[in-house]
């Protein structure tokens, strides 16, 4: 390690702070499997420095130790499969109990949220809490069920849906302590459906909460024999060793969850918490010395319950800080031994038992007085067996071959074609099939184009009116992804012709010369910045098509007595939009194309209009063209003339707002609509709008020139004045 690094600067830059690079430096180069013991030795040396970036340091300690864990494991341990079925959670894989869309799009079941088991979603790795994964809020916001998937569930699986509202109860019977009760809940719903794998789940936390943790891992192990890749299970097992007093193989189990989901929060705060502990300044001297984590106590003793005898725990590698002194770390958690590795391990930890007294790192396992006298006594693997509930809830093992009532996957794979009703799937706003369906924070979902109409109007939910103003600011309209799943595969027709009428929609608002949207408001000219501050719902509506078709183009006129808006108008061409909070929206245009307008119509509120596009006639007689461009030279000299001679104040304001005059182009010809310079001129020029917009109308630059001329000699009169 010392040859590639360079020596320590000898009192050069802050203090610590040449340091602390090295470190993250040397960590960051020590993340491949092969050189995690240089990166725990090196993490170890870096904590002893102080707590000035500890935090940062500890974490990147806990990445190498769980890639290097992901890597040992292999190729084949993905993550686990879970429920067959349209309906499945992103977090758990389970079926989608009381579904909750988050920000995102993706869905997760409410007690996947409820528990807090992570902070990034499992999909996109997006946070599910804002700022970062912390509420802003005083109180987190509740958890709001997504009503259409709610009700398809309820539809299509009323069985699972009854599972899970059982399972939200006895969370609640396990959240105010009644342990007993929901041991005895959970029990007789056994009964009922032994292959239930949560219900096992929530009677290891109710036995956890009696403190029999014995019969807790027992139940653990079953479910990690039918689901191996379930990460929550690992750290429910994880947790039970940990409060057992088996702080080593805790550890293991933690970062065998990571492995599976590496945003699984809870997890990875317990592993940093049980590192921070060990690699503390107070006890580095000791540590140093005869490390906890060398001791056999933790490094070769296993807490031996059934299935979790592993090979990794019996061949003395159990600490992931065994780098410090031994010769190999971090083996994954794997299934089941045979019976002659699991008698071996039997023997050699009662060895060690008899040689220490089963000492622990933290304090001696409560244990039931059922559960200390066959602490280390089971025969067979739990992988090689099944169990099944007796009268009294404890488990019975079965012979092999025998078949549970069900089997382990959720049985919602199919649905009944005459289920599937196109009318679950339509939008309560247009009352058509969802397109591009995004869900509200509460619980609403509705096509993301008339949601979007809904709040120009008002920042509130078309349906329950609750407020949407933080939904609205965030902007961030994300699709349901597992409605969108289900319409593709269950309404394949309904949606082909739903985005056939889309498309055709879409390409009528791309039209630039039938029914062009128009924006009565102010006169516009050709190069000229139009900046616009769009409030009202109906322009909002159009900025949207505009951006959402790829034209960024509308129509600028002003507004006209008899016809509504003027005869002449110019294109804006859409360069930037800032959105304000409040759905409110600051667009930074700029001029086009000069048209004039053949038909007027209105589309959802605004103007539209059919129209032709106007260019300046080119002289092509090298005489008149001569004295056309010593017309616009003197022009274009009064002009700069005029400018110059202004206050400055008035100059200051000008430059600010439209930016410096053009230069005079050689070509005077060269662009459809003439010289830049004369249209910059016009919009900075105090005249009354209908003088500019017949100035705007004209097609010859000789006739545009002599009406400029006649402004400037006016003005520059009264300069001298």
């Amino acid at each position: 390690v010392g040859s590639e690094l360079p020596p320590e600067p000898g009192g050069s830059g802050a203090p610590g702070e040449g340091a602390d690079g090295r470190q993250e430096l040397l960590l960051a180069r020590l993340v491949p499997a092969s050189r995690l013991k240089e990166a725990v030795g090196a993490s170890l040396a870096s904590l002893c420095l102080g707590p000035l970036g500890g935090a940062q340091r500890l974490g990147t300690l806990v990445d190498c130790l769980v890639l290097n864990y992901r890597l040992r494991q292999g190729p084949g341990r993905g993550r686990e499969r879970g429920a067959e079925g349209p309906l499945r959670c992103c977090g758990c894989g389970r079926f989608l109990g009381e579904p909750v869309t988050v920000p995102c799009g993706h869905t997760y079941c409410r007690r996947c949220l409820r528990r807090e088991l992570r902070a990034r979603c499992r999909r996109c790795r997006d946070w599910l809490l804002p700022a970062g994964g912390t509420s802003t809020a005083a109180a987190p916001a509740p958890l709001r069920t997504s009503v259409v998937l709610n009700r398809l569930a309820e539809k299509w699986f009323p069985g699972e849906c009854e599972r899970a509202r059982a399972g939200t109860r006895l969370e609640e019977l396990l959240a105010q302590g009644r342990f007993r009760e929901a041991l005895g809940a959970v029990n007789q719903a056994l009964r009922a459906d032994s292959s239930d794998l949560m219900l096992r789940i929530y009677r290891a936390e109710s036995y956890v909460g009696l403190r029999e943790y014995k019969t807790a891992i027992e139940d653990l192990n079953f479910v990690i024999s039918k689901m191996p890749n379930w990460p929550e299970v690992y750290f429910q097992k994880g947790k039970v060793l940990q409060d057992s007093g088996f702080v080593g193989d805790a550890l293991q189990l933690f970062l065998q969850c990571l492995a599976l989901d590496e945003d699984f929060l809870p997890a990875k705060l317990e592993v940093e918490k049980i590192l921070c502990d060990v690699l503390s300044p107070e006890k580095l001297g000791e540590s140093l010395k005869e490390s906890a984590w060398n001791s056999p106590h933790i490094r070769n003793k296993p807490f031996i319950l059934g299935s979790e005898v592993s090979a990794s725990y019996c061949n003395l590698q159990l600490c992931p800080l065994q780098s410090l002194g031994g010769s190999d770390v971090l083996e994954p958690v794997s299934g089941g031994l045979n019976r002659a590795q699991s008698t071996h391990a039997l023997n050699s930890t009662k060895d060690l038992a008899k040689e220490d007294g089963l000492k622990r790192v933290s304090s001696e396992p409560l244990l039931s007085d059922q559960g200390k006298g066959a602490l280390l006594k089971r025969k067979l693997s739990f992988s090689e067996q099944d169990t099944v509930v007796c009268e009294d809830g404890r488990n019975k093992h079965k012979k092999q071959g025998e078949s549970t009532k069900r089997d382990m996957t959720l049985a919602c794979g199919t649905i009944p074609g005459d289920l599937i009703d196109v009318s679950d799937f339509e939008c309560s706003l247009c009352m058509r099939l969802f397109f591009e369906p995004v869900t509200t924070p509460c619980g609403h979902t509705f096509c993301k184009g008339c949601l979007e109409r809904c709040l120009d109007h008002a920042p509130q939910c078309p349906l329950c009116k609750e407020s949407l103003k933080e939904y609205l600011a965030s902007r961030k309209y994300s699709i349901t992804e597992l409605l969108e799943e289900l319409i593709m595969k269950y309404l394949s027709d309904e949606l082909f012709e739903r985005k056939r009428i889309h498309a055709e929609e879409t390409a009528e608002h791309s039209n630039l010369t039938k029914n062009v949207p128009m924006f009565v408001c102010t006169m516009a000219y050709p190069t000229v910045p139009c900046p616009l501050h769009v409030f009202e719902p109906r322009y909002r509506l159009m900025i949207r098509r505009s951006m959402e078709t790829g034209t960024k183009q509308f129509g600028m006129c002003i507004s006209d007595s008899q016809n509504g808006f003027a005869e002449y108008g110019c294109m804006l061409q859409i360069r930037n939009v800032h959105f304000l909070p409040d759905g409110r929206s600051v667009v930074d245009t700029i001029g086009g194309k000069r048209f004039r307008v053949l038909r007027r119509g209105m589309k959802d509120g605004y103007c539209t209009a059919d129209i032709e596009y106007l260019e300046d006639v080119k002289v092509a007689d090298e005489e008149e063209l001569k004295k056309l461009r010593e017309l616009h030279n003197f022009v274009y000299n009064q002009a700069c003339s005029w400018f110059q001679n202004l206050r400055n104040k008035f100059r200051t304001q000008i430059l600010q707002h439209f930016g410096p005059m053009p230069d005079r182009e050689e070509n005077i010809q060269a662009m459809p609509n003439g010289p830049a310079w004369c249209w910059w001129l016009l919009a900075v020029l105090p005249v009354d709008p209908r003088y500019q917009l017949s100035v705007l109308s004209m097609m010859s630059l000789k006739d545009r020139l002599i009406k400029i001329q006649h402004i400037l000699t006016y003005f520059s009169r009264d300069q001298s004045k």
